[in-house]
């Protein structure tokens, strides 16, 4: 490397140093913007529940975006929050009132699962097609989520649960009382937004 380079490379270590602080403080500013969205949207979620009976779930637009910005591991975060606003918000309040452990620990778990799968689906498809990556990552959030509940339903929760079922199959109880509508909501809307979260993303990395 010639002295000229050197100078040049000597020269332009603090702009890559200030490039970097700038770019580590703007991740952490749209991640503290995502996470205060995803607690406005389950909030909003469990009102248009309690009022429509139908929940209108947002929740998954900011986990995508932020898995986008933010990197991949934010989705973890995301679904932390969204745990724990869950929690705190009364929305797991009918497993929560008779186990209250057990609730705790699988709403937790399975957002943060479902977290992470968004944002680890996200970075393998990016490169290759970032609209399909959006679906995709949309879709595995909500799929890890209702799967690892199911799955609780049928271990942790069975004995509780088949006293509400009253004779009916647990599958069928399960799949109608508490699946059959939230999971094509959460799949559907982030399929119709997914256009405007792939605007907003490029604008973004612009």
């Amino acid at each position: 490397m010639s002295i000229s380079n050197r100078k040049a490379d000597v020269k332009m270590a603090p702009l890559n140093r200030m490039s970097s602080r700038f770019d580590e403080t703007r991740r952490l500013v749209y991640l503290a913007v995502f996470t205060a969205l995803v607690v406005v949207l389950q909030i909003i979620s469990n009102i248009s529940g309690a009022v429509l009976f139908v929940p209108i779930t947002l929740t998954l637009v900011p986990v995508v975006m932020s898995c986008a910005l933010c990197g991949k591991w934010s989705g973890a975060w995301l679904g932390f929050v969204f745990a724990i606003t869950v929690l705190f918000s009364g929305a797991a309040g009918f497993f929560f009132v008779a186990m209250p452990f057990a609730t705790s620990v699988v709403v937790i778990v399975k957002g943060v699962a479902a977290g992470v799968a968004a944002g680890l689906v996200y970075s393998i498809l990016e490169n290759k097609n970032r609209y399909v990556a959006i679906i995709a990552s949309g879709a595995a959030a909500p799929i890890v989520n209702t799967g690892i509940f199911l799955l609780a339903s049928f271990t942790i929760f069975r004995d509780f649960l088949l006293g509400y079922a009253e004779g009916e199959a647990l599958f069928a109880f399960v799949l109608t009382t508490f699946v059959g509508v939230n999971f094509p909501i959460e799949i559907g809307v982030n399929m119709i937004l997914a256009p405007v979260i792939l605007r907003m993303i490029n604008l973004k990395k612009k």
